[in-house]
């Protein structure tokens, strides 16, 4: 199980690695949208949505990553002051009652959209807008779902802090 655990985790962290690479591309298309908008009066639609999806890639494909390295939001007030053990308690509690049971409600939905987006290729309301929406939508499909397997490796490792706690690595 920890073969699995680790598996997850590597993809979980190139995936988050890929997803940060988007983020100077995002920063240079906002610079040309406000240099564009502020000193030209020229306002493109694209660029608008351009930012959108370049910040959805980034957010999607980092959600995971961020879980795994244990940067996302936590009562550390609470949490740091128990035991490893009751720490991993804690966790998986967490994970099996709180966390799956929403990304899999989110996994089901966020596929069914986006297999909705694909059949009707659905691209921008606006005439000037980004073609293929259902490519942002398939992204964020995806990265709820790696998160919710990102959760699974963390129920794993958790499992086996309280099982053997010896053998943690």
């Amino acid at each position: 199980m920890l073969t699995l655990s680790r598996l997850i985790d590597k993809i979980a962290e190139l995936t988050g690695k890929a997803g940060a690479l988007v983020l100077p591309l995002l920063v240079l298309t906002i610079l040309l949208n406000v240099f564009l908008r502020y000193v030209f009066n020229i306002g493109l639609i694209e660029l608008e949505e351009l930012q959108w999806h370049l910040n959805a890639v980034a957010v999607m494909c980092c959600l995971a990553w961020a879980y795994q390295c244990d940067d996302h939001v936590r009562v550390d007030l609470l949490h740091a002051r128990m035991s490893p053990r009751k720490q991993a308690l804690v966790e998986v509690l967490g994970v099996v009652f709180l966390f799956l049971p929403f990304t899999l409600l989110l996994i089901h939905h966020s596929w069914t959209i986006f297999s909705f987006s694909w059949r009707l290729k659905e691209g921008s309301p606006m005439p000037s807008g980004l073609p293929a929406r259902y490519i942002i939508k398939g992204i964020m499909a995806a990265g709820i779902t790696l998160l919710a397997l990102q959760g699974v490796s963390i129920l794993i490792r958790s499992l086996q802090r309280l099982v053997r706690p010896e053998e943690t690595a």
